[in-house]
C-alpha cells in the first residue's frame, strides 16, 4: 500500500497517468466515428504502417528523438492510407482486402528494418522496441506532453466538426445535398485517426493502438444508440482503460503498457456485453421473457 501511495505521488507517474487518460478519451471518441463508418480495420492498418516510419527516422537521423519518430510514423501512416484508397479506386479489390495487403506489407517492412537496426547499428537504440507494445514506464514528462497536446487537439477538432462528421457518416447523400464537402470531412476523419495512432503508439504500441480505437466504442454501443452519448461514454471507457492499464504497468518492471490497457478495455467490453442496458445479453433475455 505504501509503495502504491509513493508511486502515485511521483511526479512522472502522475504525468503518465494524465497522458493515458487524455489519450484514452481521444481514442474512444474518434473510434466511435470509425466504428459507425464501418472502417474499424483502417486504424489497425495505419497503426502497423507506422513502424517502418519510426525505423526509417532512426536510420536516417541516427538518434532517438520522439518528435522525429512521430514524424516518420505520420508519414508512413498517411502513405498507407493513400495506398489503401488508391487500390480500392483503381482496382476491383475490396476495402478489407486492400487494408489487409497494405497492413501486411508495411508491418513486414517495419519488422525487417527493426531487425536490421538491432544487428547492424552500434548507436543507442534503447526504446525503439517499445514502439511495438508500448512502455509507459520508460516515458518522461516531454513524451507525455506530446501525447497530451496531440490528444487534446484531436478532441478539439472532432468536437468542432462533430455535427458535420455525424451527417457525413450516417447520410452522405443528404450531406452532399445540403452542400457539405463529404470528401473533405472523410479526409479530416482519416487525419484524426492517423493523429491518434501517431501520438498513441509510444504508450500503447503499434500492435495494439487499434484495439484502443475499437474496443471502447464497441462497449459503449451496449449502453446507448445515440452517437453523442456513445462518443462520450466511449471516451470515458478509453480513459479508465488507459489509467488502470498504465497504473498496473508502472507498478511492475517490464510490464508492457499496451496489452494491459487493452485487457482493461476488453474487461469493460465483456461487462457491457453482459449488462448493457440497450443491447446487453441479460437485458435482451429479460425483454424476451
Amino acid at each position: 500500500m505504501e509503495d502504491m501511495l509513493e508511486l502515485l505521488t511521483n511526479a512522472n507517474t502522475q504525468w503518465v497517468i494524465l497522458g493515458a487518460m487524455i489519450l484514452g478519451f481521444a481514442s474512444g471518441l474518434i473510434g466511435s466515428f470509425v466504428l459507425l463508418k464501418r472502417q474499424s480495420l483502417i486504424g489497425d492498418a495505419m497503426a502497423h504502417a507506422t513502424l517502418p516510419g519510426v525505423c526509417l527516422a532512426y536510420l536516417i537521423f541516427g538518434v532517438k528523438s520522439i518528435p522525429l519518430f512521430l514524424l516518420g510514423a505520420a508519414c508512413t501512416g498517411l502513405l498507407a492510407t493513400y495506398f489503401i484508397q488508391a487500390i480500392v479506386k483503381h482496382s476491383r479489390i475490396k476495402t478489407d482486402a486492400s487494408i489487409g495487403v497494405v497492413l501486411s506489407v508495411f508491418f513486414g517492412l517495419g519488422i525487417v528494418l527493426l531487425t536490421y537496426i538491432s544487428k547492424n547499428t552500434t548507436g543507442d537504440k534503447s526504446g525503439l522496441d517499445d514502439f511495438i507494445f508500448g512502455q509507459a514506464a520508460a516515458m518522461v514528462k516531454g513524451d507525455i506532453q506530446v501525447i497530451a497536446v496531440g490528444s487534446l487537439l484531436i478532441i478539439l477538432v472532432s468536437s468542432l466538426f462533430f455535427k458535420e462528421l455525424k451527417i457525413s457518416i450516417f447520410d452522405p447523400l443528404f450531406a452532399k445535398g445540403i452542400g457539405l464537402p463529404v470528401g473533405l470531412f472523410n479526409g479530416i476523419l482519416m487525419g484524426l485517426v492517423v493523429g491518434i495512432v501517431v501520438v498513441g503508439i509510444q504508450m500503447v504500441g503499434v500492435v495494439l493502438i487499434a484495439a484502443l480505437l475499437i474496443t471502447p466504442p464497441l462497449a459503449a454501443r451496449y449502453w446507448t444508440d445515440q452517437l453523442g452519448h456513445m462518443s462520450f461514454l466511449s471516451g470515458v471507457i478509453g480513459s479508465i482503460s488507459g489509467v488502470v492499464g498504465t497504473l498496473i504497468s508502472t507498478t511492475g518492471e517490464g510490464l508492457p503498457t499496451g496489452p494491459l490497457i487493452v485487457l482493461c478495455a476488453s474487461t469493460i467490453f465483456l461487462f457491457s456485453l453482459l449488462l448493457g442496458t440497450r443491447k446487453g445479453l441479460i437485458a435482451k433475455v429479460v425483454r424476451q421473457a
